[in-house]
């Protein structure tokens, strides 16, 4: 049990604290409500410095936490989640790369285990009713840890954001950076913005609620060249420098973000089944989907991409809902891993505003490279009369089903 469940008596109540304006109101409102202390923990599965960080701790403790930790979960989110994101190429609705949701399966398990390292049998979390999270999180931890309880008040109390900021200003209590305004959420694959303008179909954020590429295009810059290398569908490199996977992606947010690339607004059905909208921006998410898309077209046989591709759909809509402790997503990922043992290679990137051209790739296992034959230039393994033949034999289907279409309008005619 911790320091202060010991010494007052009252198990701590562990709050997942991102610091935005839900869990902000939280802290203050349930140590009031349930009279017991609350500690706050805070999941980093990217997108906090030093100075983010120290602002959290802050925060906390002015908002009436009784203590603040950080886990830093960016190696286990790669390792659990984003390595099979790549692999699979896995993008919702053909444009949102799952920039958060993916991670709340894991920073549920790392709630989960603080609860228990710090004698609680209680966890908060700041979802509403009308989102995905509250979904996500409570399966997660109704399946990791179904001993605890689960406290949601912004769900359950049905608060609204204008409530939450009123409470804060009028205790004095500090304010979230965005205030109501917008709903901001940052992780490693990128960041999500939720405001009045995404509450319908029709129209865009302002480009100054935009986090990581405001003024991208409004002060475009010259375009520069670099070369991101994959070992087995993992990225290891960029531009000749061997890092780890949580480095690379850091590295390509702040390189692709003030071109604009990975900005984007996506439309979909939520978990719940309504339609749901949110601005996101994901510049190393962009950049490394693109990029291993096409080392993959290089080195895997048609048949191989396609079966992936089946996969991929579903095993998004799984992460997507919260339910990557499904078995069936090991399943899944054996085949991702089994797919990527050649994915191996480099890719020459051309970043410019709004976009992330592919200018090459090559790789070792090259399927292009081992053929004798020139695409459009020259046979190689066959030759002209194979050629002929293999168009006959291609057409046959075709001809059988015209042939057989005419045959029955001559019957018919006859009768």
């Amino acid at each position: 049990m911790s320091t202060s469940a010991a010494r007052t008596g009252v198990t701590p109540i562990v709050l997942a604290y991102s610091g935005g304006l839900d869990t902000s109101f939280l802290v203050p409102w349930i140590a009031a409500t349930e009279q017991r202390p609350v500690i706050t923990v805070t999941v980093d599965t990217g997108g906090i410095d030093a100075a983010t960080a120290r602002t959290l701790a802050e925060r906390s403790r002015a908002l009436g936490a009784v203590a603040h930790h950080q886990v830093d979960a960016r190696a286990d989110y790669f390792e659990q989640v984003l390595r099979f994101l790549i692999m699979g190429n896995v993008r919702r609705g053909q444009l949102y790369p799952l920039c958060v949701g993916a991670e709340r399966v894991m920073q549920a398990q790392t709630i989960a285990r603080m609860a228990r390292e710090l004698g609680s049998d209680m966890v908060a979390h700041g979802c509403t009713a009308a989102g995905n999270d509250q979904v996500r999180f409570e399966v997660a931890l109704r399946t990791l840890a179904p001993d605890l309880k689960v406290l949601a008040p912004v769900r359950d109390q049905a608060f609204r954001r204008e409530d939450e900021l009123n409470y804060l200003q009028q205790r004095g209590l500090p304010l979230p950076p965005t205030g109501a305004k917008y709903s901001v959420n940052r992780g490693l694959w990128g960041v999500t913005i939720g405001g009045k303008e995404t509450l319908t179909s029709a129209g865009s954020i302002p480009d100054d609620a935009w986090i990581l590429t405001r003024d991208a295009f409004a002060k475009p810059r010259a375009a520069t060249r670099h070369t991101l290398t994959f070992a087995q569908g993992r990225p290891v490199a960029l531009d000749g420098r061997s890092e780890s996977a949580v480095a690379i992606i850091e590295a390509l947010e702040a390189l692709a973000a003030p071109y604009g690339i990975g900005r984007g607004i996506h439309l979909g059905d939520t978990i719940i089944g309504t339609k749901g909208r949110v601005a996101f921006e994901a510049p190393a998410a962009e950049v490394l989907l693109s990029a291993h898309r096409e080392l993959e077209k290089l080195v895997l046989t048609g048949r191989q991409q396609r079966i992936k591709d089946l996969l991929a759909q579903p095993y998004g809509d799984l992460v997507h809902e919260g339910q990557l402790l499904d078995p069936v997503c090991r399943d899944i990922e054996a085949l991702f891993l089994s797919s990527q043992q050649r994915v191996t290679g480099n890719v020459h990137l051309l970043l410019q505003t709004g976009a992330a051209f592919i200018e090459g790739v090559e790789s070792a296992y090259s399927l292009m490279a081992a053929s004798k034959g020139v695409y459009g230039e020259a046979a190689g393994e066959w030759s002209a009369g194979d050629a002929l033949g293999f168009s006959r034999i291609v057409s046959l289907p075709g001809v059988f089903y015209s042939r057989a279409g005419e045959r029955a309008i001559t019957q018919e005619k006859d009768r």
